[in-house]
């Protein structure tokens, strides 16, 4: 707009200049009216323009440039030592997985397979592999928690060293000692999140992993005897035992199972009408009993209960899988219906994973 004005004020500047000189000059003859020459106007407009001052940018504008961090994880070395195998783009989880998951790494048992031999007192190092089957992060606020069973001197948690992301795979150590009296033992064992949330494998992420060993019945280095002293001992009055109430049994028998079959354990029949219990398949191929809520059960061991024994049993809601079972394993059992009751493995065919129980329900009081 300066320039504008500034071009219109030259214009009447130079007509103001020439009608001047024309008035001055009356008495001679006219003169032809000067031309206005726009090359020097233009030249005298680019002058006037050079004397304002240039529009140059600040230089106190920040200057903008975006780094991206790039995160990377350097993957333990998988050996003995417990560490933490990092995913591939193949194993990946599913973002629409439930947050917190676990599932049985190839294999689960880096150390101590199930029914493992040991020598009474005996420590020893239980490693297993579980990878993150879930769509959240086990952070060094989760940890490895004791559930039920034979703990065997193990801490009740131990924390994770380092964080594990979906699809990670990781091995979590536990030191324990045997027993020292002989028979079979078994920890069982689940993953707790920073809220102390317990969660672990299985088609629903509840179902334990656990450590199962037998201690032998010799100490080492025992001597073996080399003569028998035989002592007579002098006759004695054996009082007779008092008679003992036996509880009253509401049912009892033997049941064939195959996968996907539901049992009532108040009558024992294989129905889905009023069932207690499932057997079921799971992630892996494993097989799984699933209590069907309020229904309770849980692993006793190899020593046949009585009533009394499964009453004070520690039983949950949680999944057993069958294949941390031996055969001849009982198990303490609370049915939909309050009445409590044994089962045992009897037998077990690994190649279609029917099985047999052998199966005692109690009357209710």
């Amino acid at each position: 707009m300066k320039i504008k004005a500034r071009l219109r004020l030259l214009i009447v500047i130079v007509g103001a200049v020439g009608m001047i000189m024309s008035g001055c000059n009356l008495s001679q003859r006219l003169q032809p009216t000067p031309t206005l020459n726009l090359t020097e106007v233009y030249a005298t407009l680019a002058a006037m323009m050079t004397t304002q001052p240039a529009l140059t940018p600040s230089t106190n504008q920040p200057l903008f440039t975006a780094t991206l961090p790039v995160a990377t994880l350097t993957p333990a070395r998988a050996s003995a030592t417990p560490g933490l195998t990092t995913p591939s783009s193949a194993t990946q989880s599913n973002p629409t997985s439930p947050c917190d998951l676990a599932a049985p790494g190839q294999p689960i048992d880096v150390t101590i397979p199930d029914n493992t031999l040991m020598e009474p007192g005996e420590a020893f190092t239980k490693i297993w592999r579980l990878q993150n089957a879930g769509s959240c992060t086990w952070t060094t606020a989760y940890t490895a928690a004791f559930f039920y069973g034979d703990r065997m001197d193990a801490p009740a948690s131990v924390p994770f060293r380092q964080a594990v992301p979906p699809g990670a795979t990781v091995e979590i150590a536990v030191e324990m000692i045997a027993p020292l009296t002989p028979g079979t033992y078994q920890g069982n064992w689940k993953l707790s999140n920073s809220d102390g949330i317990l969660f672990g494998i299985g088609p629903n992420g509840d179902a334990p992993f656990w450590v199962r060993i037998i201690v032998s019945d010799t100490l080492p280095g025992t001597p073996s005897p080399t003569s028998t002293l035989t002592l007579t001992p002098a006759a004695t009055a054996t009082p007779s035992p008092s008679p003992t109430a036996t509880p009253p049994v509401s049912a009892s028998g033997s049941v064939l199972l195959s996968p996907s079959d539901l049992i009532d354990l108040d009558t024992l029949d294989v129905t889905t009408l009023g069932a207690d219990l499932g057997y079921q398949t799971g992630a892996n191929s494993y097989h799984f009993f699933m209590p069907m809520s309020p229904t309770l059960l849980g692993v006793y061991g190899s020593i046949e209960p009585g009533l009394t024994d499964c009453q004070t049993a520690s039983m949950s809601s949680a999944p057993i899988a069958v294949e941390s079972l031996s055969i001849g394993t009982y198990l303490c059992y609370r049915t939909d219906l309050g009445a409590t009751g044994r089962a045992r493995l009897a037998a077990l065919d690994t190649n279609t994973y029917t099985l047999v129980l052998e199966l005692l329900t109690w009357a209710l009081p």
